[in-house]
Parts: C-alpha cells; structure tokens; sequence
C-alpha cells in the first residue's frame, strides 16, 4: 500500500470536521491518524465548550498561575493524569456568543454544568457559587489566550478577573467581543492598555458594559 502524505490525510479527515463521531472513531484506529485528527477535532470547539468532559479536559491544562485563581474557593480540580496532547495549542475560537443579546454563552454553560456535576448544587441562584464560576471561566480564559497560539476570536459574557484581561495582548486574536462585563475604572485601564499592545485585534465590540465616558473614549481612540 502507498504511504499517503500526511496533507493528504488532513484534507480527507478535514472534510469530516463537522462529524465529530467519525472522526472519533478514526482517531482510535492508529497514532499516525490520532496525530492528525486532533488538531482538527480542537480547531472549533466553540459550540462544545457546554460539555462539561470538554471542561474538565480543559482544567488539566491550567498552569499554577492560573490555578492559583481558585484557591480561595477551594475547587478542586481534577486528578486526571495530563492529557497526552495540549489540545488548546489548537483551538481557534472560544466564547462564541450566538445571539446579538448574548443570551447563549456555550463556555459559560460549560463552566455552570461542570460546576453543578462536581456538587457545587446551587450554583445556578446561589452568589458564592457564581463567584465560583467567573474564577473557574477565569482560569480557563487565561489558560487559551497562553496557549491557544492559533487563538482568532474571543467572546466573553459576564465579569472575568483582571488577570484574565491582562493577557488580551499575549496572542493573535483579530476579533474581541466583549458583553456585559461591568468592568470597573481600573479593569477599564487595563483593558485599553492591554488593547493597545496587541497588533492584531481589527475588530472590537463591547456591549451592555455601560462604560462612562472617558472609557468609551479611550475605547474608541
């Protein structure tokens, strides 16, 4: 049998990068197609972060900077093993938000069931447990704007942390959508300083963050 090239193999798999249950079963079959299946089945998974497995995967990756961000609510993280691949090197797109309204946050729906299987149970009406949730949304933000090299657009939905927004510049995204965010005066600054460095952001929408009018201008400027 001829040894196909590895583009090869990548064109024929690529055609199958909206059937994840076949490319599943592909990957399984040798390492040579696991190798070349993976990056592809983690280029989009913006419409699967509601998974909380896809989540927990996710967690594994957190370096200890990030980590640290949910110590002071003693989650406990997974005890997995590190996953053989880092699947974030690969992903283009995280946070899509489906609606104008941003009414369909997939990361944030992720986050939530990952939270509410691991017995944090009121974490739908309760404020400690949603606090629980913009740390654990945090840590993971930051996670793929460090490793998500690939990384082209970002949603984000709801209040993240400072540390989070520091780390807009560290990547290639070229479109930012931010959505009710209620950043204060000084995640403001940060958020413009950290703008201002990166060189490939061509598009910015922020919505329903009631921003003053300094801020709006700076935005905008």
């Amino acid at each position: 049998m001829v040894n196909l090239p590895n583009e090869c193999f990548f064109k024929i798999f690529n055609y199958f990068r909206a059937d994840f249950k076949n490319l599943y079963s592909f990957l399984l079959v040798n390492r040579h197609w696991c190798r070349i299946i993976v990056p592809i089945l983690w280029n989009e998974i913006a419409n699967k972060l509601n998974n909380r497995k896809l989540i927990n995967t996710c967690l594994l990756l957190l370096n200890a900077e990030e980590q640290i961000l949910l110590i002071p609510f003693k989650i406990v993280l997974p005890n997995s093993p590190k996953p053989l691949f880092k699947y974030s090197n690969y992903v283009t797109s995280v946070g899509r938000l489906d609606y104008l309204d941003g009414s369909l946050d997939y990361l944030d729906d992720g986050v939530m069931n990952w939270l509410y299987n691991e017995g944090y149970k009121d974490v739908y009406s309760n404020e400690k447990d949603d606090n629980l949730a913009i740390a654990v949304k945090s840590s993971l933000i930051a996670m793929f704007l460090r490793m998500s090299k690939e990384l082209k657009y970002l949603g984000i939905r709801g209040m993240i942390y400072i540390k989070a927004i520091k780390n807009f510049c560290k990547n290639n995204i070229i479109s930012l959508n931010l959505f009710n965010n209620n950043f204060d005066f000084e995640e403001t600054k940060v958020l413009i300083e950290s703008i201002g460095q990166n060189n490939t952001l061509s598009s910015l929408c922020i919505s329903y963050n009631n921003l003053d009018s300094w801020s709006g201008k700076a935005l905008s400027e």
